[in-house]
């Protein structure tokens, strides 16, 4: 089954327009086997496309490995995720503008459109301070790239929450050209996804499909199997003249088996395309 086609309606001419929405398997899905293994299943069992995680597999940080792979799987990389949680600080470099700089390089020598990155840490006060600016530059030298800004979420210890993205985990406070949402972070944040999307508006370039229980913590369940409005994000893409990619960013590294792994993935592929199908008009808000 090939990517799924929503109609939107368009005000400016009156009718209806087709866009696809593609369903992208993420590679950090299928952790703890290798960046390899996503184009594997990826293929097997009919995503897409691939969304990297680049992380500290060498195969992830190698432009010509993963071409090699998108060829050989014919499953191309259609977004990249940067190098930026705490486990991936010192891939490439120790440098965040030097990560996210490489990262545009490999989303352009990929062909991919978008690059995920998260909000500074609170420690990294000088990228911080530049964060806004410095996106936009990037966004001037790589004109075909958008990069996507993430909602994150606090961080629950003992009974106490703190905030550890600096200027705060809701990326929509400060304001982007683009957007990730992330439907399992929205979870963790008790945020309400749908509202966040309203917020996001014509920013929404990106989305993380993964479900949560709201425990306030990050579970990237398999969307159906949590209490995030999934299914309705989903359906109300078209009608928000969605144009992006949405990628599964599910945990499966208590899977018992390659078998148990990828009934998850196919079982979420199925939701997304299932949810995808079915569009729903959006109130202009």
């Amino acid at each position: 089954m090939g990517p799924i086609r929503g109609r939107v309606w368009c005000a400016w001419s009156g009718y209806p327009e087709t866009v696809t929405t593609r369903v992208l398997l993420s590679s950090s899905s299928v952790f703890p086997e290798p960046t390899a293994a996503a184009f594997e299943m990826a293929a097997a069992l009919g995503y897409d496309g691939v969304e990297v995680m680049v992380w500290t597999d060498a195969v992830s940080q190698d432009a010509g490995a993963l071409r090699g792979l998108a060829r050989h799987y014919d499953v191309p990389v259609l977004s990249v995720h940067s190098p930026c949680l705490l486990v991936t600080q010192r891939v490439w470099s120790s440098d965040p503008w030097e990560r996210l700089r490489r990262s545009a390089v490999l989303a352009e020598t990929l062909e991919a459109p978008t690059v995920v990155v998260h909000p500074p840490f609170t420690w990294q006060r000088e990228y911080a301070r530049s964060f806004v600016d410095g996106l936009g530059t990037l966004g001037e030298e790589h004109p075909g790239i958008r990069f996507a800004v993430e909602n994150m979420y606090p961080v629950r210890m003992a009974g106490r929450e703190f905030v550890p993205y600096m200027p705060g985990w809701n990326p929509t406070e400060t304001g982007y050209p683009a957007y990730t949402l992330d439907l399992s972070h929205c979870a963790a944040s008790h945020s309400d996804a749908l509202e966040m999307a309203d917020t996001m508006g014509a920013g929404l370039a990106h989305v993380h499909l993964g479900d949560g229980t709201g425990e306030g913590r990050d579970e990237h369940l398999v969307p159906g199997r949590g209490t995030q409005p999934c299914a309705e994000l989903l359906t109300s893409l078209a009608g928000r003249g969605f144009t992006g990619s949405v990628a599964v960013e599910v945990s499966t590294r208590r899977a018992r088996s390659r078998a148990d792994r990828e009934g998850d993935l196919r079982a979420a592929l199925e939701f997304a395309r299932q949810h995808l199908a079915a569009p729903t008009p959006v109130d202009a808000r």
